[in-house]
């Protein structure tokens, strides 16, 4: 290669800094006498001046980082991607966050070979059924506590223990995700840092789809998709989060659960959507076995994510599968022990009436409105029902009551039967103190004013003086400590 003359900054800046013996000074050329001028003409091409070879001095390699010095295209062992800090100033993106290596960022933070589509694919599909079954089933239950006005009076009263099922299954499949979504963010981890996946350089099938590259965020629209992931991530664990406090009746929050788990509900639904729109190919791709080649690791992985998920079903899914009962070692409760074998979720305590009023009488309020005594209540005909109490919390248990049909107490106030009923309770404050039931559930020959419950008469936590019970309905809309029914 022919040498170079150095920039006058390149001679300024090494000299002591640079390694090996000072190279010596060029001598200064000797003096010739002008030429005279010549004629006015085309001005001759500069021919370059030659260098003295004692002037030569070979240029110094530049810092790794050292952003003064471009590198030439011969230079590069790739093309680099390039990012514009300001109009006139390009640099590779490459150089930048290389400092911001560390820790996760690392190139070997990750060594399984697990971090893989095809993990990642069979754990969400089974992550996917548990959560689609737990917005169904959530979904129902909002619509029979809160029915919306064009399907208030569509409402069935049969199955009779059809919430007592939807809703063991929005708890247990709630439950069960909680493991499930743990091994999926595992297995696609090291996608939030940036790294390509192990099998990417052992085998081309693996190879085929690579997810993860260096920076993290590579344009505006991959920042999108990223966000969309975040956005989904956290929403779901929000969302089992505040669940499972939900189930042990523990809500150190400011704002009201149900609306909130709701909203949350349809938030993460439609991530998830988007999600599986968007990786469609690389599901499609890695759904059926034998697509990549198995892993004694993966399999191993994957039957400890089934043990873990079927642990955690299994030791709470008693307070809802009779069955099961046995085996319930980490439910809050067990719907067989409690006060006249039956749980308690709202004490009268919490309720403030723990002591009935002396002169208590049931007001019903119609066309023919009356009042009745205790007395006078034990003294018409009595029924009997075997309904479950199902609550929200997951736990139900079925139990023997016995009262007045609550369609006869509104016949004699001459209520239609199309006509609702809205049931107000000694309660103060609360948000069921007032409950409205449709006609379905009004006119159900099994739906009872409850007096007594497994041959006993009601205590105050269960509700005395008379309660609601009826069939396929929440737990908190059987109003307990009931004080008059009205007739809309």
């Amino acid at each position: 290669m022919d040498p170079r003359t150095p920039e006058p900054h390149d001679r300024e800046e090494d000299g002591p800094k640079a390694n090996g013996p000072e190279p010596a000074k060029p001598s200064k050329p000797t003096e010739t006498p002008k030429s005279p001028p010549l004629p006015e003409a085309a001005p001759p091409s500069k021919a370059p001046v030659p260098t003295p070879p004692s002037a030569v001095r070979p240029k110094p390699e530049a810092p790794p980082n050292a952003g003064a010095v471009r590198p030439t295209p011969g230079e590069l062992a790739e093309p680099q991607t390039t990012i514009r800090v300001s109009r006139d100033v390009d640099f590779p993106l490459s150089l930048l966050p290389q400092s911001l290596r560390r820790g996760p960022f690392r190139e070997d933070a990750f060594t399984s070979v697990l971090h893989e589509p095809r993990t990642t694919v069979v754990v969400g599909r089974w992550l996917g059924a548990a959560l689609v079954v737990c917005f169904m089933t959530g979904l129902l239950s909002h619509v029979l506590q809160q029915p919306p006005t064009w399907l208030r009076d569509h409402l069935p009263s049969r199955p009779v223990n059809g919430y007592r099922v939807t809703q063991g299954l929005h708890v247990i499949s709630g439950i069960a995700a909680i493991p499930l979504l743990g091994a999926k963010l595992w297995a696609v981890y090291p996608r939030l840092f940036g790294h390509k996946l192990l099998g990417d350089s052992h085998d081309p099938r693996l190879r085929k789809s690579k997810l993860f590259e260096w920076p993290p965020v590579r344009s505006v629209l991959h920042a999108l998709e990223r966000l969309g992931i975040a956005v989904l991530v956290s929403t779901m664990l929000l969302e089992l989060f505040i669940g499972l406090l939900n189930i042990l009746e523990w809500y150190p929050w400011p704002f009201p659960f149900r609306q909130t788990h709701f909203w949350l509900a349809w938030v993460a639904t439609g991530g998830l959507l988007v999600h599986v729109a968007a990786k469609g190919p690389m599901i499609a791709q890695h759904w059926r076995r034998g697509s990549v080649p198995g892993l004694r690791q993966r399999r191993a992985f994957l039957g400890a994510v089934t043990v873990a998920a079927v642990a955690v079903t299994a030791t709470t899914a008693g307070q809802t599968v009779p069955w099961l009962r046995r085996l319930t070692l980490f439910a809050p409760r067990r719907p067989d022990l409690g006060e006249l074998g039956l749980p308690v979720t709202r004490t009268a305590a919490q309720a403030n009436t723990t002591v009935t009023p002396p002169d208590w009488r049931l007001r019903i309020d119609g066309p023919r409105p009356y009042e009745l005594t205790m007395d006078q209540l034990l003294a018409l005909p009595q029924s009997e029902s075997r309904l479950p109490i199902a609550c929200v919390e997951g736990w139900s248990a079925s139990a023997h009551w016995s009262g007045v049909r609550l369609r006869d107490l509104l016949a004699r106030a001459g209520a239609p039967p199309t006509a609702r009923v809205r049931v107000t309770s000694l309660e103060a404050n609360g948000p069921y103190r007032v409950m409205e039931m449709p006609a379905a559930f009004a006119q159900d020959p099994l739906t009872l004013l409850a007096l007594r419950v497994n041959g006993r008469v009601l205590t105050a936590d269960h509700g005395y003086p008379a309660r609601i019970i009826a069939p396929n309905r929440p737990g908190v809309l059987q109003t307990k400590w009931v004080a008059r029914l009205e007739v809309i």
